[in-house]
């Protein structure tokens, strides 16, 4: 079974660097991002994890958890984080999960069921365990990306989507393409044109399917 936008993620018990999580218990209340990646000690995850730790501020602000993956050992991870904290220059105080097994890999369908790692195996072998996944307060998924192996991840746009994702949620309407927080939001068809304006107070009907007003401040 795939893991499919608004499921709710399986409550896993894991370990991580940081000791053993439910994953139900660890997004609690909050928003949570999850960030997989197929190996320790591989240049562009280095990276990546890197720009997650410089971005503590950002995700505090926002009433964000965010919990690394790795199919490695939590020692590994312990180890690995030296490097993180080298190239991001900021502390990576987030959990990583030790994925020995692939349990959360195929529970969130980034592996198929029958995947195993082999004896001497590479990234290749995991090379799909390179997702992020957000997740709401009611412990479903949200929002899901996988890149490919060469291409590191966009954190602006991970922050720009979790904003979309907690405005849209929060407000009931939808946000267009290139959204950012500030700009004018859509308003959903389902609303009438006199709900709208009790709501908004003024729109803009830019096709009769299409409206946009500013959020209330």
């Amino acid at each position: 079974m795939s893991l499919r936008i608004n499921d709710t993620i399986p409550d896993l018990t894991v370990e991580t660097d940081l000791g053993t999580i439910s994953l139900h218990d660890f997004v609690g209340d909050s928003w949570a991002i999850l960030f997989s990646h197929p190996k320790d000690f591989t240049p562009v995850c280095t990276t990546e994890f890197g720009a997650v730790a410089q971005l503590a501020d950002e995700w505090a602000k926002r009433g964000t958890k965010v919990l690394g993956v790795s199919v490695d050992g939590a020692e590994d991870h312990k180890k690995w984080k030296g490097d993180i904290e080298k190239v991001g220059g900021s502390k990576a105080g987030f959990p990583i999960v030790a994925d020995t097994d692939l349990t959360l890999s195929k529970a969130f369908d980034m592996l198929p069921a029958e995947a195993y790692l082999p004896d001497g195996r590479t990234p290749a072998d995991s090379a799909t365990v390179r997702s992020v996944f957000i997740i709401g307060p009611d412990k479903q998924l949200k929002l899901s990306m996988t890149y490919p192996m060469t291409v590191g991840r966009n954190f602006a746009e991970v922050l720009r989507a979790l904003d979309g994702l907690q405005t849209s949620t929060g407000n009931g309407v939808a946000t267009p393409a290139n959204w950012n927080v500030g700009d004018d939001v859509i308003i959903p068809a389902s609303v009438s044109d006199e709900d709208a304006t009790a709501k908004f107070g003024e729109f803009t009907t830019v096709l009769p399917y299409l409206r946009t007003a500013r959020l209330p401040g």
